[in-house]
């Protein structure tokens, strides 16, 4: 089950969040078709925030056909996104990156700049 982790600092709508942290959990495999999100109640208790805010995310998930809400059961995962899985070689790859990037005094916004940088590069014209 995904957990949510919301950033209040980041000028990302919370809903946006979810709805992010939602598609990368289903573009790296750890979420898949049949799987149960957590229950607003779940989210609430884990990260205080406003329930509406978590259903007005699943509300945007059900909309882009991801997800749908089953009355009485939960809202479950229709289908995947992408084949990124969570063990591949180019992840092993990015993390020795990452621990360069950092180790030559890049803070994580500076490598997040980089690498979006090198993908608007790599995928230009290519919907994100």
């Amino acid at each position: 089950m995904v957990e949510y982790r919301i950033d209040r600092h980041s000028g990302v709508a919370t809903y946006v969040q979810i709805v992010q942290q939602t598609k990368q959990a289903l573009r790296m495999g750890l979420l898949e078709p049949g799987d149960r999100l957590p229950t607003a109640r779940e989210v609430v208790e884990a990260t205080a925030i406003n329930p509406n805010t978590v259903l007005k995310a699943y509300r945007e998930l059900e909309r882009e056909g991801l997800v749908e809400a089953r009355r009485g059961l939960g809202t479950f995962v229709r289908r995947a996104l992408g084949t990124a899985p969570v063990d591949s070689s180019l992840r092993a790859e990015l993390e020795a990156w990452a621990d360069k990037a950092r180790g030559s005094g890049l803070e994580r916004d500076d490598v997040a700049a980089l690498f979006t940088a090198v993908l608007d590069t790599h995928f230009q014209g290519e919907p994100s």
